[in-house]
């Protein structure tokens, strides 16, 4: 679904290709109908302030939002690993996998990054797409009532992807509804959060994050192969 990677688009640093792209990522979105008319108006908040704004201020937006708050952080490990090696092994197995499924990465990214993530899951047919957004769920919650809080238009692409693996409201984690919002203008307190113990689940620390074990289990399980092939 091309819809994966218009969203991974949307979530990108803003640069000049970007807002030259709008009008066709706009396309793409109305084109497939994968999201319903109220979402898409949601998306289209965005796209709206994209094409509108200045690109410098753009561009500082997302710096505050995504690189200096941390509980916004769109490196989807990073929430539950923080910075362990854990998270390390993670995204090494997760490279691999991109691999295995002929996807290469060409930016600087790291293979946690949700836009990059988003990038590979447009090239895997539509429910195995959503079965590895399922195992992230929790997360892509927290980060949409975050930036909903935040009153930032980029909430509307993570209440999007929520929609699409989310059949009835998801009770946040305590772990997860635990973290406070950094605010990314008082540098002092967001040292202390980087500072902070990695988040992890269940009563077994050393038995691996859920989040990161399932989607990488999903992503190694045997795809049958398409007999219309």
């Amino acid at each position: 679904m091309k819809s994966f990677r218009a969203l991974s688009a949307l979530l990108s640093y803003p640069s000049e290709d970007l807002i030259a792209a709008l009008p066709e990522i706009d396309a793409i979105l109305q084109a497939e109908g994968l999201f319903g008319p109220k979402r898409m108006e949601e998306i289209r908040r965005l796209l709206h302030e994209l094409r509108q704004g200045d690109l410098y201020d753009l561009q500082e937006r997302y710096v505050l939002l995504f690189d200096r708050s941390r509980s916004l952080s769109l490196n989807l490990f990073e929430h539950v690993h923080g910075e362990s090696r854990d998270r390390g092994g993670a995204m090494v197995d997760l490279l691999e996998t991109y691999r295995a499924g002929g996807f290469d990465l060409v930016g600087s990214e790291l293979p946690d990054h949700l836009p990059v993530l988003l990038e590979y899951l447009s090239t895997r047919p539509l429910p195995e797409a959503e079965a590895l957004l399922a195992d992230a769920s929790h997360i892509l919650v927290a980060l949409a009532e975050r930036l909903t809080r935040r009153e930032t238009a980029y909430a509307g692409v993570l209440s999007v992807l929520v929609t699409l693996v989310v059949t009835e409201p998801a009770a946040l984690p305590e772990e997860l509804a635990a973290v406070p919002d950094d605010d990314p203008e008082d540098l002092a307190a967001l040292d202390a959060v980087w500072e902070e113990a990695q988040v992890t689940f269940g009563p077994d620390p050393n038995a691996g994050c859920p989040v990161s074990r399932d989607i990488l289990a999903r992503m190694d399980a045997p795809r049958v192969a398409n007999p219309a092939q």
